[in-house]
């Protein structure tokens, strides 16, 4: 088998739509098998489904809450199961909110921040040692990457748990690699941090103004004049995943069009 990821097993987090479907998919196309979880069961079967389609055996599907410690621990040994090990995890799943900072919930703030910091936390904590088992003594080294934000790095108005949440994403991602390093692992950690994306994660714009005033509201804001596409996310997070990235270890990849340079 050939490709950038050939032999390597995949755990994306969200897979069932968005960037998490166009990272699944890509991986598998560069060699990789692929475990799609997500909360959505049966959107994350019908892309596995897909996948397998194309690629027989190449994808495996599994409900997953990543909020839920007990939830990962059995989704890795289903994993762990179907393919035999890991080699790559990208936790994706997220959510969104814009919302008066006055306004905002406990509830609220509680939720985007179980989602979006504890879920990547507690697949960085029990991911860890099922990669270091995998790539001990092979040729292939593990990753880890974390999907945060540009609002992880530049704040926004109306966006204080987002922009919260996203922002540790970005420090954990540099205190897992440091930890791997130390202890001798060969698993690499990085975040990668898009800009706004055509992902449901814009419908609440979408419905508000229409999706072509939306998205034209949003590509003015960038310097290359567009929203982005789940494959710029995709090849952000291929490259990382590889191996071609062996020596990149605690840095943040910025894929925003050039926003943040302003």
């Amino acid at each position: 088998m050939t490709g950038r990821v050939a032999g390597k097993i995949a755990l994306i987090t969200g897979a069932a739509q968005g960037l998490g479907e166009a990272t699944a998919r890509l991986l598998a196309k560069e060699g990789a098998r692929v475990a799609l979880t997500d909360i959505n069961a049966q959107g994350a079967a019908m892309v596995a489904e897909s996948i397998n389609a194309e690629r027989s055996g190449t994808a495996a599907a599994f409900a997953h809450d990543v909020t839920s410690e007990e939830n990962w621990q059995r989704v890795l040994a289903g994993v762990e199961h179907a393919f035999g090990g890991l080699h790559v995890l990208v936790n994706n799943a997220g959510i969104g909110l814009t919302k008066d900072l006055e306004q905002i919930t406990m509830e609220e703030w509680r939720r985007v921040h179980a989602v979006d910091l504890d879920g990547v936390f507690l697949g960085c904590k029990h991911a860890v040692a099922l990669i270091a088992r995998t790539v001990q003594d092979t040729p292939l080294g593990g990753s880890i990457v974390n999907i945060s934000s540009i609002a992880g790095i530049v704040a926004g108005y109306n966006m204080a748990a987002y922009n919260s949440a996203k922002a540790a994403v970005r420090l954990l991602s540099k205190s897992v690699a440091l930890h791997c390093a130390k202890k001798g692992y060969n698993i690499r950690s990085n975040s990668v941090h898009p800009v706004f994306i055509a992902t449901p994660i814009l419908d609440p714009l979408v419905v508000r103004y229409g999706k072509d005033e939306a998205y034209a509201k949003l590509a003015r804001q960038i310097p290359l004049g567009r929203i982005g596409e789940p494959d710029d996310i995709a090849y952000a997070v291929l490259y990382l995943a590889s191996d071609e990235s062996k020596f990149v270890t605690g840095a943040e990849l910025k894929v925003d069009g050039g926003i943040s340079a302003m």
